[in-house]
């Protein structure tokens, strides 16, 4: 049976993600794997490659040929030099943490319950031209 490392679909029309399988060659793209070795989101930005390192070196071992995108995506992880015994590739681009809002979120609530005072916009007043509108209507409708 010639097992092949290939990418299976998965995600909606225009935000695709990926997951690296290893699956008989003879079955569809998003058809039945064998073992599901990693994952692949193109559209993140870095995009986000996760593979499980030691089960890609065994499949690779034991004879499984990766498709062409799934080896570049070897290629960029460093386990395609790895299992060629090849130096290793730069390290790879990983997303920024997110910035910790909570301490600025908790200064400007502090802030606030310090300074409780009166509203700053006045209520607003009835204005004299409804007042006289509505006693005009209502003058009409008592005559009639």
């Amino acid at each position: 049976m010639a097992v092949k490392i290939k990418l299976k679909r998965l995600g909606k029309i225009r935000s695709p993600h990926y997951r690296i399988v290893v699956a008989d060659s003879r079955t569809r793209r998003d058809g039945r794997a064998i073992e599901e070795i990693g994952l692949y989101h193109p559209v993140q930005n870095p995009s986000r490659i996760e593979v499980d390192s030691e089960r890609a070196q065994y499949w690779l071992s034991v004879g499984a040929q990766p498709t062409e995108p799934v080896l570049a995506i070897l290629k960029v992880t460093g386990d395609w030099q790895k299992f060629k015994g090849l130096p290793a590739p730069a390290p790879m681009l990983v997303a920024e943490p997110k910035k910790d809002h909570s301490g600025l979120f908790e200064a400007v609530v502090n802030a606030a319950d310090a300074s409780k005072g009166e509203a700053i916009t006045p209520k607003a007043k009835k204005s004299e031209k409804k007042d006289e509108a509505a006693e005009v209507e209502s003058a009409e409708s008592t005559e009639a």
